[in-house]
């Protein structure tokens, strides 16, 4: 499957205003582009990349003042396969995780284990552990949450999310990564393109946030927003919550004045595929 994506963003800054972006595709998936994923930036500005402790990749630049638009447009190969079931995939005693895995069970800013431990144990404590009882997480986070992007908060926490019953994806994501670490399941964050392949039409398009848990020696991909086996994501970065994977943070005032992000199915004819 080919997947036609990308973004155009636009800051209004009111000064030299540095800026980090989080908007390449993911090195793991580097080797699926099937055209150059170059990021324009206008006006032109110098650009560096480097890639951070989780191995994300990230692009400093320094926005000279008044309007600055990033965008890029690339083709990606996918293997149009739906999220991976494994209902057998157990849950592993913390003492047997990997050290690279345990920064996954703490807490972190947005998703808050000390006020929802006993929440969560009171909810999960009897389901059964590994693959089902993560789906009981999500089961119940999707449940539980009513999407609406009006209700949009930047500073939501996972226990706000919970109290307050109303989020969007991240809020979903944030909540299920909190339940999953009070679980004693290593959960990380993850950001990318979600497009509407095999699904009806969800405008507007935007970034998603998904998670993965790690069972059975490896990371699966689970999803409370949707909860449902999905096509073609796009990984961009992972990390212990959105404060790790946010796809700009400025160190002076930069307020978004555009916002497009695309995400389509490309036919063998080169067309865009109609949503089913």
């Amino acid at each position: 499957m080919k997947i036609r994506t990308g973004y155009t963003i636009g800051y209004d800054t009111f000064g030299p205003t540095p800026i980090t972006l989080m908007l390449n595709v993911h090195p793991s998936r580097a080797g699926d582009l099937l055209t150059p994923e170059t990021m324009t930036i206008e006006p032109p500005v110098e650009a560096h990349s480097y890639l951070d402790p989780f191995g994300n990749v990230c692009t400093r630049i320094l926005a000279p003042g008044g309007r600055i638009t990033v965008s890029a447009d690339f083709m990606i190969e996918d293997s149009g396969e739906l999220d991976e079931l494994v209902p057998e995939a157990k849950q592993h005693p913390v003492q047997d995780l990997p050290d690279d895995v345990m920064p996954f069970l703490l807490g972190s800013r947005y998703c808050e284990t000390d006020k929802l431990s006993n929440i969560a144990w009171g909810l999960f404590g009897t389901t059964p552990e590994g693959w089902a009882r993560v789906q009981a997480i999500h089961d119940f986070v999707h449940r539980h949450i009513k999407f609406d992007y009006q209700q949009a908060d930047a500073t939501r926490t996972a226990y706000e999310a919970y109290t307050q019953k109303i989020g969007v994806c991240r809020d979903f994501t944030h909540l299920a990564v909190a339940f999953c670490r009070c679980m004693n399941i290593p959960a990380r964050y993850c950001t990318g393109y979600l497009g509407d392949i095999g699904v009806p039409l969800v405008p507007p398009g935007d970034f998603s946030a998904w998670l993965e848990v790690y069972l059975d020696g490896r990371w699966f991909t689970f999803d409370a927003r949707n909860n449902k086996r999905r096509i073609g994501r796009i990984l961009i970065a992972r990390g212990r919550d959105a404060t790790d994977v946010a796809i700009s943070t400025s160190f002076s005032t930069a307020l978004l004045a555009s916002f497009d992000v695309h995400t389509d199915e490309i036919s063998e004819t080169g067309e865009l595929t109609p949503v089913a």
